[in-house]
């Protein structure tokens, strides 16, 4: 009798021990959350998109991904899955130490219940955009400013032409994180023009531009002259191509123009003091909606 007493105690002392380990190792119990996203586009090698939930203010990362196909569901916290009230879509590098969001913040949608329609006005509002460019190619000529090189054809520039041109965009002010890009459809692919965030300076490129006059004016464009890419002849005539306005996250390892492309237009074959207007391309602006 003694002997099986001693045993139910210890026993009962086991499972005391295994319930007491069972309360402290209690895992916090996770929930799904589902992208269906569109109009997003492969990255280059070095960056990833990553979503985020906001709880109490403060954002929790809710998981990377590169690949562009939707739905896609990440396991998230249920605890804090249920308390969040928005949800944001950044760019980040692929290797990345910081634990907080980039300022390449591309989505965003507060949830209302169980789901959150996103879109991309953190980056801009795009509903009253427009522009218009000229065919001139300043760079190459003799005399600069002389409208008689008869070559004007080879060169593409945004704005209103005239001693000096000035610009005429309609478009907002990006946000730290995003800059614009123009770009001319040649043979090959997308020709970039350069990277601008002022209407009415010149953009960061013009390895293309001739040898006489190579800063050019004071507003984005670019000369097609020098230095091809591959499958593409130069002189470039700009006549009859496709001319495009695109958003990128800054910094940017993709040699193509980014989701976000609000202006597109179609140069005539008339050149300076001819303009060319761009139309509203508002079907490229990424949207979704997230469930949790």
């Amino acid at each position: 009798m003694i002997k099986k007493m001693f045993l139910a105690i210890i026993a009962l002392g086991i499972f005391a021990t295994s319930c007491s380990d069972d309360d402290d190792n209690t895992t916090p119990t996770n929930a799904n959350l589902t992208l269906n996203l569109n109009g997003l586009e492969a990255l280059g090698s070095d960056y990833v998109y990553e979503g985020w939930i906001i709880v109490d203010g403060s954002p929790v990362s809710t998981g990377t991904f590169s690949s562009v196909t939707f739905p896609q569901v990440f396991s998230v916290n249920a605890a804090q899955l249920s308390s969040a009230t928005t949800f944001v879509l950044s760019i980040e590098p692929a290797v990345d130490a910081d634990p907080a969001p980039a300022d390449t913040k591309l989505l965003v949608g507060d949830f209302t219940g169980n789901a959150a329609d996103v879109n991309s006005a953190i980056v801009g509002d795009f509903s009253n955009a427009a522009g218009a460019f000229f065919l001139r190619s300043p760079t190459d000529e003799l005399e600069p400013g002389n409208p008689n090189n008869m070559n004007d054809q080879f060169g593409v520039w945004f704005g209103t032409p005239g001693a000096p041109p000035t610009p005429n965009f309609v478009l907002p002010t990006l946000p730290a994180g995003w800059a614009y890009e123009g770009w001319v459809i040649g043979e090959a692919g997308p020709i970039s023009t350069g990277v601008f965030t002022d209407f009415g300076a010149r953009d960061s490129f013009n390895d293309f531009s001739g040898d006489e006059f190579k800063m050019g004016p004071p507003i984005p464009g670019e000369d097609f002259f020098l230095n091809a890419p591959a499958g593409e002849t130069f002189p470039l005539d700009v006549r009859g191509r496709t001319v495009v306005v695109s958003v990128e996250p800054v910094p940017d390892d993709s040699p193509a123009p980014f989701a976000i492309k609000p202006l597109v237009g179609t140069a005539g074959q008339e050149t300076a003091p001819a303009t060319h207007n761009f139309g509203q391309n508002l079907g490229s602006l990424p949207w979704g909606e997230v469930t949790r």
